[in-house]
C-alpha cells in the first residue's frame, strides 16, 4: 500500500495546526512568491538576511532556508551565521544552491555554507546538484541544462558523504538520503514558465521540514509531492503562465485531503 498521500495530508496538517515561522535568507527575485507560498501552506514567513539580526531571528524558527540567487560576500557571511546559530538550537536548515555550477563564486557559495553549516536538506536542480556531487553539472544562468540521467548513484553517494538529503527537482523529482531514493511524479511543465517555482519548491520543503525535522526525507518529498499536486490544480484552471501563478497560490491555500489523495504519485525505490 502506498502511504504517501497519507503522509504528505498529515504533515500539511501538522503545519495548519502550528503555523511554524520559516525564516528565509533569500533571493531578491522570489522574495513576495516564497512568502507567499509559506503563508498559503500555513506557515509564517520572515525575510531577515541581515547579519545584526540573523541570529536572533533564527531562534524563533522552524526552520532555516538559505537560497543563493541573488548572493554577496555579506549575504553569504550571514548566511553561515544563521546557520550555525540554527545548528546549535536544532533548528533545520535547507539549502536552496540557485546557480551553482553557473560562476566561481556562486559553486563556492554553496560549498563553503555545506562545509560551515550542517544542512538537512539541499534542493536543487539537476545542474547544480551534480555540482555540488563533483560530477560536472551544465548550469547556463541559474537554469540546470541537463537532467539527472544515469548518476542516481552519484547524487546518492553525495547524500551519504554530507550526511543529508539530496532533492533534485525536474519533470520527476528524486529525494535520496544514500539509503531511501523516493521520486515524486507529480508537477506541470507551467512550473518552468515563471520565475521563482523552484524556490517556491524549497520554501515547501523547509515548510514541511519545520514539522517533521527527524524525518528529512519524508518531510522533503511529501512538501514535493504536495506543491507538485497543487501546480497540477493550478494549470487545470490557468489560461498560461500569467494566470498560473496567482492560481498556484490558491491552490496551495485551499490543498486538502482529497486532492492530495487523488493527485500524489509518489514512488520509493527498493
Amino acid at each position: 500500500m502506498n502511504t504517501w498521500p497519507k503522509r504528505s495530508a498529515e504533515i500539511l496538517q501538522a503545519v495548519r495546526d502550528s503555523c511554524p515561522m520559516i525564516h528565509h535568507l533569500t533571493n531578491t527575485v522570489v522574495t513576495n512568491l516564497t512568502a507567499n507560498v509559506t503563508l498559503c501552506l500555513g506557515g509564517a514567513p520572515v525575510m531577515a538576511p541581515c547579519s545584526r539580526e540573523v541570529e536572533e531571528m533564527v531562534s524563533h524558527a522552524g526552520a532555516l532556508l538559505l537560497n543563493i540567487g541573488t548572493l554577496d560576500e555579506a549575504l553569504v557571511d550571514s548566511m553561515v551565521m544563521a546557520g550555525r546559530k540554527a545548528n546549535a538550537l536544532d533548528v533545520p536548515v535547507v539549502l536552496d544552491p540557485v546557480g551553482a555550477g553557473a560562476t566561481d563564486f556562486r559553486t563556492e557559495a554553496a560549498l563553503h555554507i555545506l562545509k560551515e553549516v550542517r544542512v538537512a536538506v539541499v534542493r536543487g536542480n539537476a545542474g547544480e546538484v551534480m555540482t555540488l556531487a563533483g560530477i560536472g553539472g551544465r548550469v547556463r544562468g541559474v537554469d540546470s541544462m541537463e537532467g539527472i540521467g544515469d548518476r542516481e548513484d552519484a547524487i546518492g553517494e553525495l547524500a551519504r558523504a554530507r550526511e543529508l538529503v539530496v532533492a533534485v527537482t525536474g519533470a520527476i523529482d528524486l529525494v535520496t538520503d544514500g539509503a531511501r531514493n523516493v521520486k515524486i511524479h507529480n508537477g506541470h511543465p507551467l512550473l518552468a514558465r515563471v520565475t521563482g517555482t523552484g524556490c517556491s519548491a524549497t520554501t515547501a520543503v523547509a515548510t514541511f521540514l519545520a514539522v517533521r525535522p527527524s524525518a528529512p526525507l519524508d518531510a522533503a518529498a511529501c512538501a514535493l509531492a504536495a506543491f507538485g499536486a497543487a501546480a497540477e490544480i493550478a494549470a487545470s484552471r490557468s489560461d498560461g503562465p500569467g494566470t498560473f501563478v496567482p492560481r498556484l497560490l490558491d491552490a496551495l491555500a485551499s490543498l486538502g485531503p482529497d486532492d492530495i489523495s487523488e493527485l500524489v504519485r509518489v514512488e520509493e525505490l527498493c
